[in-house]
């Protein structure tokens, strides 16, 4: 490790960095890969592995360690790593001895400082024998943790630019990081992160907070570049990554596994800066036929995740991925972030090895070039004991007919739906108590039937909604709640019918 300038230890040098970015053209990393590299096949370059003995602050036995990826196939881009010790700032040079390159036969000796793809953190997170992988920053803005007991699934980025609209979508790029180096008996690990792309640069302080809920406390400061064409039409702060490939309001016939989903649907929790008037909505996810792009308006945003809420393995039935142990990650915004939407995408895919599901908050009002975009959050990746609703909320939510008299036919514009509401203040409720679901659905679709019942099995309370769609070139949105007494029992639960 080579000493060097301190330059880049503290948030506010990250943030002029990035400011100086911004007010000069963009300049384009240009990959140059050894062609041995490049030529790698998949199981070639995942057989190239970091030795965990050479782990950074292993021999000083802190409690957080590095490890980094090495370049080559996808991963063509290095960053450019630094230690943080004291006043002084130390770049973690790429090392070739650090690296086992299996069977692959390959000269490393004649590449020189490559630099590294990017790398993982790890720490006593499962047992205090052993270092688990507790977070992942590789690719583009792309990172992701861990819990207790958990597996990794979905992902968040630092920025998403355009992810919706008529042109391409921009993946801005963390170029450079700056780990500041624990203490012993540090139960956190800070990591500052310089952000780059055609339009827009960013400054980046993520704390890092392992436990049951691992907690990243992320402080950013973003500029739009100077100049940029075309203009940004979507610029997503805190955006969320994740799969859905099919699930109980969408089974797929030909899987043996009932559910395959790295998460299941988005809450959004909206309100006053004090608390009060919090609605909580919920948006089951669909593997749609074509991409679908919805958006909640809202003034005072008090959080939005993309929750696994399901967490039963007989859901999924596969030992192997074990879906029911991957993270839920929410978003909560640290001061106010103003009037604003949150966006979410959905892609069709064909199998679960591609991410089609993204959200992400976008505010109203965007910087002018040069002027700061200062906000702030924490993002919880999050378990079993997960952000729920204080009232009630949806656990299951599923589509279909139900019997058919013989010889009737299925009028192809009649939707049905079966939706499971739970919660302390549906538990609370006495044996005698009136409840309704109360459902809007808007002017191209007649609600045909709406009632709610106590579940016998296992005493939820269950909704059976039943509606026909009207002609019309615009898609029916469905909202529902259960009241008793016009008092509000539950989350709001909502989907939507496209129009193909």
């Amino acid at each position: 490790m080579a000493s060097g300038k301190a330059w880049g230890f503290g948030f506010d040098d990250v943030a002029e960095k990035a400011r100086l970015l911004a007010a000069a053209p963009y300049t384009a990393a240009a990959p140059a890969l050894p062609q041995e590299l490049k030529d790698l096949s998949y199981d070639q370059y995942r057989d190239i592995r970091y030795n965990p003995e050479r782990a950074i602050w292993r021999s000083q036995a802190l409690p957080f360690e590095l490890m980094f990826f090495h370049l080559g196939k996808f991963q063509t881009q290095p960053v450019l790593v630094h230690e943080i010790v004291g006043p002084e700032v130390r770049a973690l040079a790429f090392d070739r001895q650090n690296f086992d390159y299996g069977h692959n036969t390959v000269k490393p000796e004649t590449w020189g400082d490559l630099g590294y793809a990017g790398f993982r953190v790890h720490t006593a997170l499962n047992s205090t024998a052993y270092k688990d992988e507790l977070a992942v920053f590789l690719g583009a803005s792309y990172f992701r943790a861990l819990g207790k007991g958990q597996r990794y699934g979905l992902s968040a980025r630092g920025l998403a630019i355009d992810t919706t609209g008529p042109g391409a979508e921009e993946f801005p790029r963390f170029v450079e990081f700056w780990i500041e180096r624990p203490v012993a008996g540090a139960g956190s690990l800070v990591i500052h992160a310089l952000l780059d792309s055609p339009r827009a640069t960013g400054a980046y302080r993520f704390t890092l907070q392992p436990g049951a809920e691992t907690v990243f406390d992320v402080q950013a400061r973003l500029y739009l570049r100077a100049g940029a064409t075309p203009a940004i039409a979507t610029l997503g702060l805190a955006p969320l990554t994740s799969m859905f490939r099919h699930g109980e309001n969408q089974p797929h016939a030909d899987d043996f596994r009932p559910e395959v989903h790295d998460s299941d649907g988005l809450m959004i929790a909206t309100g006053d800066g004090a608390g009060a008037n919090v609605e909580w909505l919920w948006r089951p996810l669909v593997n749609p036929a074509r991409p679908l792009v919805t958006s909640f308006a809202v003034r005072e945003l008090q959080g939005f995740g993309l929750m696994q809420r399901d967490r039963n393995f007989a859901s999924y039935e596969d030992t192997e991925a074990r879906y029911e142990t991957r993270p839920s990650a929410w978003v909560t915004p640290v001061g106010h972030w103003g009037p604003g939407r949150v966006e979410l995408m959905q892609l069709p895919t064909p199998d679960e090895s591609n991410d089609n599901i993204v959200a992400y908050w976008v505010p109203d009002a965007l910087p002018e070039p040069g002027l700061p975009l200062d906000f702030a959050y924490r993002l919880h990746w999050q378990g079993d004991d997960q952000q729920h609703p204080p009232t009630a909320w949806t656990v299951q939510s599923r589509r279909g007919n139900g019997f058919i008299e013989p010889g009737t036919p299925v009028d192809p514009r009649d939707v049905q739906f079966v939706v499971d509401f739970d919660g302390p203040a549906l538990r609370a409720l006495p044996p005698d108590a009136a409840v309704e679901a109360v459902v809007s659905a808007g002017a191209n679709a007649t609600i045909l039937e709406r009632n709610a019942y106590r579940n016998p099995a296992n005493g939820s309370w269950r909704m059976v909604l039943r509606i026909k769609r009207l002609p019309s070139p615009q898609p029916v949105e469905l909202r529902a709640t259960l009241q008793s007494h016009e008092h509000t029992l539950t989350e709001t639960w909502t989907t939507i019918l496209p129009t193909d």
